[in-house]
C-alpha cells in the first residue's frame, strides 16, 4: 500500500504529519491533564494553571504559541510547564519516523493514532503509576481496523493479543498482582492485536531491557522507589518494534538459521 515520492514530496509530507502531529499532541496534553482528575476533555476550555484565566484561540497553537510567549502566561507571566512543548514536539517528531520508515499506508496512521496514545497513557503512568483503560480502549479498535484491513493473515493478529498478555496474566496471578499491572496486560493484549504476535514480543522483551537498564539507574542515582511505572518503557519498545521490528524479527531469524547450519 505504499507510494513512491520523491524527496520533494517526502519534505511536503513530512511537514503535514509533523503538523498534524503538533495539533494531536495540543490535544494528548488535555489528556495527561484531565483524564487524571476525570474531567471533562470536551467542554471545558483550556485555561491557565496558574491564574485560571480562559485561554483565547491565539494562545493554543501547538508548540508555536509557547516559543512566541517564551514559555509563560500572557495575563499572569507564570511560567508554562515544558511538558506541553515537549509532548506536541515529541509527537510530531515520532508522526515523521513512522511516515519515514512506512510512507503513506494503513500501518503508518494506525501506528500514528497508537504513539499518540502511548505518548498519553506513558506520562500519566509515570505520575500515577496507573494506565486508564480508555487508552486501551482505544488501540484495541486501532487493532481491530488493522485485522480486518489484513484479514489474509488474521492468525497474527489474534495470536499477537494473547501472546504476551497470557504471559504476564500468569505472572498476576502468580504474584496475586504484585509482580504486574493489570493495565500493562491490557497495553499488550491490545497492542498485540495491532502489531501481531512477533513485533508484540519483540515491543515486550525491547520494554523490559529498557526497564532494567533505565529504572536500576534512576534507583542508584536517585534513591528512587522500587515500585516501577512498566508504562512507558513497554511504550517504548512498543514504537522501537514500529519502527525496527521486522528488521529485528529477520535478524533474529537468520542468525537462528546460521547457528542450525552450524
Amino acid at each position: 500500500m505504499n507510494i513512491d515520492i520523491d524527496i520533494l514530496e517526502k519534505i511536503m509530507f513530512s511537514i503535514v504529519f509533523f503538523l498534524y502531529g503538533i495539533v494531536i499532541g495540543s490535544f494528548l496534553n488535555v489528556l495527561i491533564l484531565r483524564t487524571p482528575l476525570k474531567e471533562s476533555i470536551t467542554f471545558k476550555r483550556s485555561h491557565c494553571m496558574s491564574c485560571g484565566h480562559t485561554l483565547a484561540w491565539y494562545d493554543l497553537f501547538p508548540l508555536f504559541s509557547y516559543l512566541f510567549l517564551g514559555g509563560k502566561c500572557r495575563y499572569c507571566k507564570a511560567h508554562i510547564s515544558w511538558q506541553y512543548p515537549l509532548v506536541e514536539g515529541l509527537n510530531g517528531i515520532l508522526y515523521i519516523i513512522l511516515f519515514l520508515v512506512h510512507g503513506i499506508s494503513i500501518e503508518t496512521f494506525l501506528y500514528c493514532l497508537c504513539t499518540s496514545a502511548l505518548i498519553s497513557l506513558s506520562v500519566i503512568d509515570w505520575r500515577t503509576q496507573e494506565i486508564p483503560v480508555g487508552f486501551n480502549i482505544f488501540i484495541l479498535i486501532l487493532g481491530l481496523i488493522r485485522l480486518l484491513t489484513d484479514l489474509s493473515n488474521w492468525s497474527q493478529y489474534v495470536i499477537g493479543l494473547f501472546a504476551v498478555s497470557g504471559f504476564l496474566l500468569l505472572i498476576i496471578l502468580l504474584t496475586k498482582g504484585r509482580g504486574m499491572g493489570g493495565g500493562d496486560m491490557k497495553l499488550m493484549a491490545t497492542t498485540g492485536l495491532l502489531l501481531g504476535w512477533k513485533l508484540n514480543i519483540i515491543a515486550f522483551l525491547i520494554g523490559c531491557i529498557l526497564a532494567s537498564v533505565i529504572h536500576l539507574t534512576i534507583m542508584a542515582i536517585k534513591k528512587a522507589d522500587h515500585v516501577l511505572a512498566f508504562g512507558p518503557y513497554l511504550s517504548a519498545g512498543i514504537y522501537i518494534a514500529m519502527i525496527w521490528g521486522e528488521q529485528l524479527v529477520s535478524w533474529y531469524l537468520s542468525m537462528w538459521a546460521f547457528e542450525s547450519l552450524h
